[in-house]
């Protein structure tokens, strides 16, 4: 099955490894335990209970003309949101999503829908490496994964780096006992969970220590927020679908809600005249697509006002006295986050 390579018992005594003789071992016998504790950029002295979220249209897929050129937006997009530590991402349809037809000559018979492809590939994106074949099978929208640049955020651990959290998903493996599970965590061996949990779960680990119990780690199960409440870690983003602008806020994951809401627009305040934030518990960030909010706004029937400022508490212009007549959403989305990045940190 898709998943042998992780929970066979036999592959993993049978694979061989070479040492620098080039004399073939298990690899359970020589594989070194992971030694080098990754560096954290964004590791905190205290940890960090706000969120910041953002929201696009998946419209904007559609104005580019390949599938080569779609992906590789997708990826931009994507870096963007673990460059500035955004927690999650909503992507909300327009009423031209889903219309197109599918990507070249072989695909004109199957719908499109750009708010799917998009969201796939932010998903892909940032899933570690190792988990990816677990969570994402084959797909035409993955076709061309392989232009996604790295995301290379604290939660996507190399095999010989070590922090006190991981990404893993549960195995397979002894799953009919009473207690406790398996998972790959990137690791040369699995970590035993004394917690029992359904197989093909994503969970996120707390290691007590590299050490070894047995031929095994050990940890515990934690919350995928853990790090960014307790260490202050960035631990990447969430992908939230909505089927319009006025989903983006109701179907808000927060009990609270979205304390502060941004809208972003060429016909909003100057951005430089925002000095600070009052204190806040969910930021939100909404950029329009290539008409703007407006556009959004006027096709969304839940909204009766056609003035998209009245949805935000600040309606800005991140580019004032713009010299190009629009201004692209990926574009967008690095200057608004440059400018109020330095405001909320």
């Amino acid at each position: 099955s898709e998943g042998d390579h992780f929970n066979s018992p036999t592959l993993m005594s049978k694979r061989k490894v070479f040492d620098d003789t080039g004399r073939a071992h298990d690899a359970a016998v020589i594989a070194p335990p992971p030694s080098k504790k990754r560096k954290l950029l964004s590791e905190r002295q205290e940890g960090r209970p706000w969120t910041v979220s953002v929201a696009l249209p998946g419209s904007i897929i559609q104005n580019a003309q390949t599938q080569e050129l779609r992906t590789y937006l997708a990826g931009q997009i994507g870096r963007c949101l673990a460059i500035f530590n955004i927690d999650e991402v909503i992507v909300f349809d327009e009423p031209a999503g889903g219309t197109d037809k599918g990507l070249g000559q072989k695909d004109q018979s199957k719908t499109f829908n750009p708010c799917h492809f998009l969201a796939r590939l932010l998903q892909y994106q940032e899933c570690p490496q190792y988990l990816r074949k677990s969570f994402f099978p084959v797909h035409r929208d993955l076709k061309l994964a392989g232009l996604l640049n790295p995301l290379d955020a604290p939660h996507h651990m190399r095999v010989d780096e070590w922090n006190e959290f991981r990404e893993g998903v549960v195995l397979p493996k002894h799953q009919r006992k009473a207690g406790g599970c398996y998972v790959d965590a990137g690791l040369y061996q699995h970590v035993y969970l004394e917690k029992k949990i359904p197989q093909g779960t994503r969970v996120t680990i707390r290691f007590e220590s590299a050490k070894k119990t047995g031929k095994h780690y050990t940890g515990s199960v934690v919350s995928p927020q853990t790090p960014r409440e307790e260490k202050g870690i960035y631990w990447g983003y969430t992908t939230r679908l909505a089927k319009n602008l006025s989903s983006v806020f109701s179907e808000c994951p927060y009990e609270e809600g979205y304390d502060i809401k941004i809208g972003t627009s060429e016909r909003g305040e100057d951005i430089s005249d925002l000095q600070e934030f009052p204190e806040f518990k969910h930021l939100l960030i909404v950029f329009g697509g290539v008409k703007g909010l407006e556009e959004s706004v006027a096709s969304d029937n839940n909204i009766d006002n056609e003035d998209p400022s009245v949805l935000f508490d600040h309606y800005l212009n991140v580019c004032p006295n713009q010299g190009s007549r629009t201004i692209r959403t990926e574009e967008a989305m690095l200057m608004a986050l440059s400018c109020i990045n330095p405001l909320i940190r």
